[in-house]
């Protein structure tokens, strides 16, 4: 996420699919000596991720640091029903 501000990105989870939106300004050219990848150079993207792990929703973070976006997803304990069995 280099060159993307927090201000630009948005991180959303919508039932099993994470979705990172935001959009890259323009660079100032005058600081760049060297890019090895890029997949946008300027402008909106978005990309999303279907999830296939049960997670606990209301502790999603995020978190964009120096370039890196971290996203975490906690895992949701397992719940144990207990059935009781009925005899005809």
């Amino acid at each position: 996420m280099a060159g993307v501000r927090g201000d630009d990105l948005r991180v959303n989870v919508d039932a099993e699919v994470l979705r990172i939106r935001g959009a890259r300004r323009i660079p100032d050219s005058t600081g760049i000596r060297r890019l090895h990848q890029m997949e946008i150079a300027f402008g909106p993207f978005e990309t999303s991720v279907r999830l296939g792990v049960a997670f606990d929703r209301e502790g999603v973070s995020a978190h964009l640091e120096d370039g890196l976006l971290e996203v975490r997803l906690p895992k949701r304990r397992p719940v144990r029903v207990t059935v009781e069995t009925e005899s005809g």
